[in-house]
């Protein structure tokens, strides 16, 4: 026996030893049935986790094959690897490990903070990596929640829209609107695949959510530019906003979304009701130490609008 062939005997032990380990309620997935003739995940359930075919994953166990960097990556969050397990498997393959990196905590650009203040007629807020809120003003509280009531490590567009319940009475097609979420995320996560805070939120949402899963594997991917959406609001109604949103040229992370209705229509009256209304204070920016510069007090309702993309997903 070659050492190479060796090495990969040694690998597929490793992994059918790990998986054995792992129970489905564990990793997010439904125990189908009581009697398992192996112990731990199934072949196609790893396979699945790791958004690869259950084929390729058996030749790998089975040692026929070598595995590439990305997919050694997806098997190490798929069986919930720790440093020293992932450094061995990545050692079994003759690959290097690549350290997740940790970006900065995102700051808002003064720019855009003074252009989203003087928004004052239309719901806006400033999106930065992995759809992460960091500011908003005082419409898009009344219209969507108060988003300083909510931690900010779970200030996030898209964790909001899997894991708020009451998010699927606010959009009248709630499967679209999360499954483009997700498209937006797989998007960006190209860029910064390594990312610590990427691995989280998508390991979080994976674990939590059937649905975010299933899409999160498709690998459907597009880009934010703009859409319509109809939103059913608790007290303003059924409204139409046409969304748009642009980017920093100064910090391309950084990216204004802007709601807007024609004038004179049902929607643009009922968000002047809201503007007339008792909406909350507008929020600061997250600056990274999670300060604000209000706390207004917390709608009933907090839920978050998750923009529609008009191209790219299906």
């Amino acid at each position: 026996m070659t050492g190479d062939n060796a090495q990969r005997n040694e690998l597929g032990d490793f992994l059918k030893a790990r998986r054995a380990e792992l129970r489905p309620q564990s990793v997010g997935l439904p125990d189908g049935d009581r009697l398992r003739r192996v112990p731990g995940l199934r072949r196609e359930e790893v396979a699945h986790l790791a958004s690869i075919s259950t084929d390729y994953y058996t030749r790998l166990e089975q040692g026929s094959l070598p595995a590439s960097a990305h997919v050694l990556a997806a098997l190490s969050r798929a069986l919930r690897l720790d440093e020293d397990q992932r450094s061995y498997l990545y050692g079994l393959a003759g690959k290097s490990v690549a350290r997740p990196r940790r970006r900065s905590a995102q700051r808002v650009r003064p720019q855009w903070q003074r252009l989203l203040d003087q928004l004052t007629e239309s719901p806006a807020m400033i999106l930065g990596r992995y759809m992460d809120v960091l500011a908003w003003n005082s419409l898009a509280v009344a219209l969507i929640t108060d988003f300083s009531a909510i931690p900010v490590n779970q200030r996030n567009y898209v964790r909001l829209a899997f894991l708020d319940p009451t998010v699927r009475n606010l959009f009248d097609d709630w499967e679209t609107t999360a499954r483009t979420c997700v498209a937006f995320l797989r998007m960006e996560a190209a860029h910064s695949p390594t990312d610590s805070r990427l691995a989280a939120l998508v390991g979080e949402l994976s674990v939590q959510d059937a649905d975010f899963r299933q899409w999160w594997a498709s690998h459907d991917v597009a880009s934010k530019t703009s859409g319509t959406k109809l939103l059913h609001h608790p007290v303003a109604g059924d409204l139409t906003v046409d969304w748009e949103i642009l980017t920093s040229a100064g910090d391309p992370d950084q990216q204004l979304m802007v709601m807007t209705a024609d004038p004179g229509s049902t929607t643009h009256r009922a968000l002047s009701s809201l503007i007339s209304g008792s909406a909350p204070e507008p929020s600061a920016a997250n600056t990274g130490s999670g300060s604000v510069a209000s706390r207004a007090q917390r709608p009933q309702r907090t839920v978050s609008v998750i923009p529609r993309t008009q191209a790219g997903t299906q």
